[in-house]
This record gives C-alpha cells, sequence and structure tokens, in this order.
C-alpha cells in the first residue's frame, strides 16, 4: 500500500548528517538485486571490510512507500542502522519498497495487495540475496522489522526457514486501523481544541475503522469506504493477525526494542509482546526512555514535528543490535 501512519505532512528542517558511530572505513557498499523479474528491487549491500563470511542482516520498511534508507525528513534510519552496524562487523542490506520502486504497476494490482505483496515476499527475497552472497555466512542471517515490518515479523519468518533470527523494532501488536486512529486522535490532540473540520476527520476515520471491524466486510466493499482507500481485501487479510501471539511459534531467537516516547506504536505494544513471549528464554527485550519511533531521542512528548529535524538512530541502539547479533554465535 501507499499509505503511511502519521510520519508526513511537514516541511525538513536541516539535511542527513552521518552519526559518529558509522565508520566508512570500516565497510565497502555494493549495490545489489532483490528479487527477480518485472518486480526486482534496487538495494544496498554494506559488508564489513575483509573476506568474511560476515553475519546479516536484512532491514524491512514500516508502512508507506519508503526508499532503501526508510527516509523520513532529513533522517534516514536505515542508513544509520546498516552503516553502525557495518562498521560493527555485521552486514546490512537495505532495499527499495515495491510500493515506491513499482509504483505504477503496484497500483494496477491495488485492488488485491495485501501485506504478503507489499512487504512479505521482498523480505523473503532479500533474505535469499543474502544467504546466496560469498560473503555471507548463510547460517546467521538475521532479519529486521521496523513499525509494520516489525508486526509482521511473525508471517516473514513463517514464510522462510532459514533465518537465524528476529529484531522487532517498535512492531505494533494491536489491530492495524485501531493503530492508525489512535495516532490520529494523539495528533489531533495536540493541537488542543479541534476545528470542526478536524472533528469531521477524525470522525469519518472512525466511521471507516468501523467498516474494517464490520462482519458485513467484504470484496466487494468500496475502497473510499475504507483507511487509507486500501482495498478491502488487505483488511480482511490482516483480521484477526495476533503478531505477539503467533511470535510464539517462531522457535528462533529474538529481539524487541522500544522508544517510550513512541505515539505510533506504544508501550502497550511492548508490554503485548513481554506477555506473549515471557516464558521464552531466547527473547530479550529493550526499551528506551528517550526515544521515538525512529529510534531517534528527543524530550517531552514525541510529535510529527520531531521527524523534521535531522537526528540519527540512537547509539545505544547499534550497540544492542550488534551485541545481540554477536552474544547468539557464542
Amino acid at each position: 500500500m501507499t499509505f503511511s501512519s502519521g510520519k508526513c505532512g511537514f516541511t525538513p528542517s536541516g539535511k542527513y548528517k552521518r552519526p559518529a558511530y558509522a565508520d566508512p572505513a570500516k565497510f565497502d557498499e555494493e549495490e545489489v538485486t532483490v528479487g527477480k523479474g518485472l518486480l526486482s528491487l534496487p538495494g544496498t549491500l554494506s559488508v564489513p571490510k575483509g573476506d568474511g563470511p560476515f553475519q546479516a542482516l536484512v532491514l524491512v520498511h514500516g508502512s508507506g512507500p519508503n526508499d532503501r534508507d526508510e527516509t523520513i525528513g532529513p533522517n534516514k534510519p536505515f542508513r544509520d542502522l546498516a552503516h553502525g552496524l557495518a562498521s560493527r562487523g555485521v552486514a546490512v542490506l537495505r532495499y527499495e519498497k515495491r510500493t515506491k520502486q513499482h509504483q505504477i504497476m503496484m497500483a494496477l494490482v491495488s485492488s488485491s495487495i495485501t501485506v504478503k505483496e507489499e512487504t512479505i515476499d521482498d523480505a523473503v527475497a532479500a533474505v535469499e540475496t543474502l544467504t546466496g552472497h560469498k560473503r555471507v555466512d548463510a547460517q546467521r542471517v538475521f532479519v529486521l522489522g521496523h513499525s509494520l515490518g516489525g508486526m509482521l515479523v511473525p508471517r516473514i519468518g513463517k514464510a522462510k526457514d532459514a533465518i537465524a533470527g528476529f529484531i522487532i523494532v517498535a512492531g505494533s501488536t494491536r489491530p492495524l486501523e485501531d493503530s492508525v486512529l489512535e495516532q490520529t486522535r494523539y495528533i489531533v490532540s495536540l493541537a488542543g481544541k479541534l476545528t470542526a473540520e478536524e472533528q469531521e476527520k477524525v470522525r469519518e476515520l472512525e466511521r471507516q475503522v468501523a467498516r474494517v471491524k464490520s462482519p458485513d466486510l467484504s470484496p466487494a466493499t468500496p475502497k473510499s469506504e475504507l483507511p487509507f482507500g486500501a482495498p478491502p481485501g488487505y483488511w480482511l487479510d490482516l483480521r484477526g493477525y495476533e503478531p505477539a501471539k503467533e511470535a510464539k511459534d517462531l522457535r528462533r531467537p529474538m529481539l524487541i526494542l522500544q522508544g517510550e516516547r513512541d505515539y505510533q506504536t506504544t508501550m502497550e505494544d511492548f508490554a503485548n509482546w513481554r506477555k506473549a513471549l515471557a516464558s521464552r528464554k531466547d527473547v530479550k527485550l529493550a526499551s528506551y526512555p528517550r526515544l521515538n519511533h525512529l529510534l531517534m531521542e528527543g524530550e517531552g512528548k514525541s510529535r510529527p514535528e520531531e521527524y523534521a529535524r535531522p537526528g540519527n538512530v540512537a547509539a545505544i541502539v547499534v550497540e544492542d543490535i550488534a551485541s545481540w547479533i554477536d552474544g547468539l554465535r557464542r
């Protein structure tokens, strides 16, 4: 799909700056192709210098037509992660999302698209790209999903066995339509008293969310009656999907990370992951008091305007991911 979860509607106020933890002298980059045929995707593989083979990580985007860096305003969180982790000995693959690279083609099939076509198929293809690379250890390929990508980690894991472990970053555990409505209410509440037009927009979204939840939702339901104009099949495919519950069946190590200032995916979701996976000794969870949805630092209530200010993924996040991956090798 081509919708975004409250990350747009602002003007960037600066340029991207490379984080101090990214050392270009420690890694190389090469262009790769993810997938085959008409829907193949251009990507960038950041590889530590040396012969390898190296442990490796695929980065899976959130909602919206994201580029390989998951660019939001002047910020590029996937570039931060790729360069930071490659500086720490982990090869990282990031790629253009299908809904950005093939917008016209996706528009032609928009009535039948689900998260499988939007995200899962290409995440699996990216894993296969890494497992076939001569400088990558095919037994140590991991997947990191951010936002919608994190929510879909259980489905990605079930679609591909050859994944050594998973990292869920700001992954929602609740129905997507509920998260969207919660985000919208939060954003409009920041302005205080709502105008009549703003109130009507919220009510319209509430009606659309109710339509998604209705037992009468069917493939014949007009897209115009649903959030973001997404087709009914998209919502029907996600009906009954409980990411935290399904993650219990993924018998591979998991690392779950959450910014405590995140208003798009909240600490309620983090608590749901913790509760569902409490019995798993191979699951580690960490939250960060000052970080937002992009795992960048800030103060007070998180606001959409934060995404317009230049920042970088916090160094502690890169350190925690690298340490977790390294620790699984011992």
